[in-house]
């Protein structure tokens, strides 16, 4: 029961923080996340999908941390890295999801797209059921270098954006302001839903101690 509420957190978390990245894309003329600047940029000049992309470069990155340190990657891990490309495609491809206005209005929606991106990346890492291919990659690669977290981070995400404006990527003024805006809504919402499973389950263990009576005959 327990695997149960885990898995479900983690499946919504990751339909909520792929509504986001869509929502950021929709609107990819204002800048959005480096990691999906080079998904749009590959989308653009080799085909495929964006969706498709974010699978095959989530599939190396879980090849590189599997070589690197097995430990970071579990199922969900997996999941994770088909699930938010499937959905990506799947919203691109519903087109219910807010366009770009080529006014102000489109940065009300690249902001809630990057609260919506922040509150699901929280959500499904607080099912604790494997951590996405980019967080556990830096995560062994930092533990390899002996390279702090943040500053792999940052180190990490800057070659990603080089490359992607390399090869063509919509790269503007919120693809720097990403991080700062998206960290603390993730923060907030990992703490939240973590303290949130753990009642859930103490509520499970209490109901499971509580001895069943029998009925007299």
């Amino acid at each position: 029961m327990k695997q149960t509420i885990r898995w479900a957190f983690f499946l919504v978390g990751v339909m909520i923080f792929s509504m986001g990245i869509t929502l950021t894309i929709n609107v990819q003329h204002l800048g959005i996340h480096p990691w999906d600047v080079l998904n749009v940029a590959f989308f653009h000049h080799f085909g495929l999908s964006i969706g498709s992309w974010a699978i095959i470069v989530s599939g190396l990155l879980i090849l590189i941390t599997l070589i690197m340190d097995r430990g970071y990657i579990r199922l969900g891990t997996f999941f994770n890295a088909f699930l938010v490309g499937l959905f990506v495609d799947f919203y691109m491809w519903l087109d219910f999801l807010p366009a770009a206005t080529n006014r102000w209005i489109d940065i009300l929606i690249i902001l809630a797209g990057i609260v919506v991106m922040g509150f699901g990346g929280g959500m499904y890492n607080a099912g604790g059921v494997g951590s996405g291919p980019r967080d556990g990659f830096m995560l062994s690669l930092s533990d390899k270098t002996g390279i702090s977290i943040s500053r792999v981070r940052i180190i990490v995400e800057t070659l990603i954006l080089v490359l992607g404006i390399v090869v063509g990527g919509p790269v503007f003024i919120f693809t720097f302001l990403f991080t700062f805006i998206q960290s603390p809504i993730f923060q907030q919402s990992y703490l939240f839903f973590k303290s949130l499973i753990k009642k859930i389950e103490g509520k499970l263990d209490g109901e499971a101690r509580v001895p069943v009576k029998k009925e007299l005959s």
